[in-house]
């Protein structure tokens, strides 16, 4: 068991970092090692392959990958590793509607798990990882819990 698990989190344009910097910043307020890359499924592939190479000589845990449009990158990553991938669908032509029946729709055997569109799903994926991660290591399990307490305490039981 690794002291520091890794999770991935790859793009797949530059264009994503505004929305996928919430997954980025969550996985770090967790102190959760986080590998951050631009990888385009249709026009990086060889880097992809590459990524993944590396990712399994790292020992990454989980990997995260967001896109929109087409919204191939989670799939064909889940398509080349047994990694767990978690998919994070981007806004586009369509509202993200495009993005995540993209993401979504995999076909048996190669699993994506998918979260929201858009920073709802950055966020979400980060805190997936985590609760993942946490059946491991007691450390993260102890910080997850602690930002739950804090979650729920910030919700008002009355509305006025």
């Amino acid at each position: 068991m690794s002291k520091n698990p890794k999770v991935a989190v790859i793009m797949g344009s530059k264009s994503d970092w505004e929305i996928m910097k919430n997954c980025s910043d969550t996985l770090k307020s967790f102190k959760i090692d986080c590998d951050t890359r631009v990888i385009s499924a249709h026009r990086t592939p060889k880097r992809l392959e590459n990524f993944l190479k590396e990712c399994k000589r790292n020992n990454t845990k989980i990997i995260i990958a967001a896109a929109g449009g087409a919204a191939h990158l989670a799939g064909v990553t889940a398509a080349l590793t047994t990694i767990p991938v978690l998919g994070v669908p981007i806004e586009s032509v369509l509202k993200g509607i495009d993005s995540l029946l993209s993401t979504v729709q995999m076909p048996a055997g190669v699993p994506v798990a998918t979260l929201a569109i858009g920073k709802a799903g950055a966020i979400n994926s980060a805190l997936f990882a985590v609760a993942i991660l946490a059946n491991e290591h007691p450390d993260i399990a102890r910080r997850l819990k602690n930002y739950r307490d804090n979650f729920e305490k910030k919700v008002p039981k009355k509305p006025f």
